[in-house]
């Protein structure tokens, strides 16, 4: 279930398990973030908490139902940089896994990853499909804004403020010549990636 929400979230996602596992895993997926359990089979978590940084750099978060003060003391001792409690809300996990990426790899904070589209702002790069675009900086700031609400129906109107600024006073049809720029790198002859819904806007289809 983590699995499947943490990945309904835009993360990529392997798991293990068991400590054993987890230890080959680790060093090819190379992940960011290591959620684990204290109470596993063959290396318990306060041991692999232990082995990870021999191997990774990964920031560790403990989600574990040993949940007195003294396990918690000893998870962090061991090298864990947060520790839940079980029961627990998926939500905070989730706030404790940003608030990791936000500590320890502030650069991921401006990467977004969209269906095909992977966009990194911190250097100004879009990918789709794995290859790069080459894109005038109107085109990726429209793309930019279809990627923050991808499957919304985006009127001229929003479009225009938030790419072209409140203050534009040019035609509005400026909006049609760049949505067909863009459609046009995408390969996207007939719309199916980026949708124009009659009498309400533009809406970027994404898995």
């Amino acid at each position: 279930m983590i699995s499947m929400g943490l990945q309904q979230e835009g993360f990529q996602v392997k798991t293990a398990e068991d400590g054993e596992k987890a230890l080959q895993v680790i060093p090819d997926f190379n992940p960011h973030i290591v959620v684990l359990d204290v109470m596993m089979p063959g290396l318990d978590g306060y041991e692999l908490c232990q082995a990870i940084p021999r191997i990774s750099e990964a920031s560790m978060i403990m989600l574990t139902a040993k949940n007195t003060s003294a396990d918690v003391v000893k998870g962090l001792r061991q090298g864990a940089h947060d520790y839940i409690r079980k029961p627990f809300h998926f939500d905070e996990l989730l706030a404790r896994i940003e608030v990791q990426l936000r500590l320890r790899y502030p650069d991921l904070s401006s990467q977004i990853n969209v269906g095909p589209f992977w966009l990194d702002d911190y250097h100004h790069v879009i990918q789709y499909k794995q290859s790069s675009l080459e894109l005038s900086p109107t085109e990726y700031k429209l793309l930019s804004y279809f990627l923050a609400n991808p499957n919304r129906v985006l009127s001229k109107a929003l479009i225009l403020d938030h790419v072209w600024g409140f203050d534009f006073s040019g035609d509005e049809n400026i909006v049609e010549v760049y949505i067909r720029y863009l459609r046009d790198k995408l390969g996207d002859k007939n719309h199916n990636l980026i949708e124009t819904v009659r009498g309400a806007g533009y809406r970027l289809v994404c898995p």
